[in-house]
């Protein structure tokens, strides 16, 4: 992997405030990138993403509405629908309590209700396990660790399904380290607009 910045407030002793800085500052640079400089990321990213998925060759395929920023990759994914009829694409639906998400099938142009974070996703249907789910990272590391929202909702989900992970983000949320805790779970792959890059095994500490 490419060089990584150094994750802010690495000095303090609390890797929550740590993460919770860090989860700040890169949403913020995400949020703030103009139209244009993100369409010309999302060319490169997409170049990416396709040669990797291609590569893994799921059938089922796990993806999130784009929130706060984060690479849309709605467009994206209706292409990759439309070249084999046998692929599915699946959304998840967060539940009201702790545990692990379920996935629902996902059809360009379907109506979506929003839940209670203001997100679409599937109200109805059966619960489809993806082969392959794309994760949206606000930062992440080389060993494939990240930084999401806090609420642990895909940390439950990977603990109990096993489908390859592969981690979102732009390099500019690459950092040496996001500190992840005992429950956390990495990704399998990372994909920016850089490139795709398989997760390392962290050094020992």
């Amino acid at each position: 992997m490419n060089s990584a910045h150094p994750a802010p407030g690495a000095d303090s002793a609390d890797p929550v405030e740590q993460r919770r800085a860090l989860r700040a500052r890169t949403i913020a640079a995400r949020q703030a990138l103009t139209a244009t400089h993100r369409a010309a990321l999302m060319r490169h990213f997409e170049t990416h993403l396709g040669e990797l998925v291609a590569r893994l060759a799921p059938k089922t395929l796990g993806f999130c509405w784009p929130y706060r920023g984060e690479p849309d990759l709605r467009a994206w994914v209706t292409h990759w629908l439309a070249a084999d009829p046998s692929r599915i694409a699946v959304l998840p639906v967060v539940p009201h309590q702790a545990g692990p998400m379920v996935f629902r099938r996902w059809i360009p142009g379907m109506e979506m209700p929003l839940d209670r974070h203001g997100i679409p996703h599937p109200a109805d249907g059966e619960a489809v396990d993806p082969d392959l789910i794309l994760v949206p990272c606000n930062a992440f590391d080389a060993a494939g660790y990240r930084v999401g929202y806090g609420g642990g909702y895909f940390d439950r989900t990977l603990a109990v399904m096993n489908p390859v992970a592969v981690g979102l983000g732009f390099e500019f949320a690459r950092v040496d380290d996001v500190w992840p805790q005992p429950h956390d779970r990495p990704m399998d792959w990372i994909v920016t607009e850089a490139g795709a890059f398989p997760a390392q095994p962290r050094n020992m500490r």
